[in-house]
């Protein structure tokens, strides 16, 4: 672990993003040089007491999730990432096994996006960054692991995954969810990541083993859903999504139309985050919601 030179980089990193560049307000009587030690703490999930050590070359040497957290902070190119992790002594991720690294592209647009629910989805469906609409519509994903962090081994292992879509909609979301994945499976190969899921899917689920020998194949996303909340019922919306130019990660956005029913939730779901007024037996109000 070189200190001087982790303190260096991430204190010229951080002075060189502006509150605007991560989605943070201005602000008047700013004097400190680009975002503050508490702001890039604050974005990285830990305390602004840990990320002063580390620019003042007091730190411990930070684990491999408390990089790729600073890293998506301070939005690190892919190379950026790389070099942080090797002087903080790690060696830098795999390309193969990276899925935590989230395109600063990406983020620079969810960034601008705060009164509409939209988060950012690896091609295993694993959700990388949420903004707080998304949080409140879905539930947060950060405390998923292992093979459970992709929405398609929770839609085929956990019933309650399948409650936040209209019984007449789910066979389509399961093929959908499906067909998702051998896109992946051809990208990548079967010694993949993609290729440990299908096996492990395979292994725990008739269904979707019936669904894969299909070998239907198609990466898009529908662009109207039908989503039940357990407080708000249905609601209508439209899902656009913008890639990165490799394919590996998507930026989905849903939003409703002025005046319509699905709009009026939106701005009901603004208030209500993610608080349950209601424990029906048939709600999904204990578990957190999915795409």
């Amino acid at each position: 672990m070189d200190r001087a030179a982790l303190a260096d980089f991430l204190r010229r990193r951080r002075e060189a993003l502006r509150p605007e560049d991560v989605g943070l307000p201005a602000g008047a009587r700013r004097r400190a040089t680009g975002l503050r030690r508490e702001e890039v703490a604050s974005l990285a999930v830990m305390s602004a007491d840990y990320y002063t050590r580390l620019e003042q070359q007091r730190g411990p040497q930070p684990s491999v999730q408390m990089l790729a957290s600073l890293a998506r902070a301070l939005r690190l190119t892919s190379d950026e990432r790389d070099y942080l992790f090797q002087v903080a002594g790690h060696n830098a991720p795999a390309v193969t096994k990276d899925a935590t690294h989230v395109a600063p592209a990406l983020l620079r647009v969810l960034d601008r996006l705060d009164d509409t629910p939209a988060l950012i989805l690896s091609e295993l469906g694993e959700t990388l960054v949420q903004n707080r609409m998304a949080e409140a519509l879905f539930g947060d994903k950060s405390g998923c692991t292992g093979h459970a962090r992709s929405e398609i081994y929770r839609w085929f292992t956990d019933p309650s995954e399948r409650l936040r879509y209209p019984e007449n909609d789910r066979d389509r979301q399961s093929r959908a969810l499906v067909a998702n994945l051998r896109a992946a499976y051809g990208s990548r190969g079967p010694q993949s990541r993609a290729g440990e899921l299908v096996r492990a899917l395979r292994k725990v689920s008739d269904e979707f083993a019936e669904l894969w020998d299909r070998h239907e194949v198609a990466k898009r996303f529908e662009d109207h859903k039908i989503l039940i909340h357990p407080e708000l019922g249905e609601i209508e919306l439209d899902c656009q999504v913008l890639f990165t130019e490799d394919q590996s990660q998507a930026l989905l956005v849903l939003t409703a139309p002025p005046r319509t029913e699905g709009y009026e939730k939106l701005r009901l779901l603004a208030v209500l985050g993610q608080q349950r007024f209601t424990d029906r037996p048939d709600s999904p109000s204990t578990q957190p919601l999915g795409r």
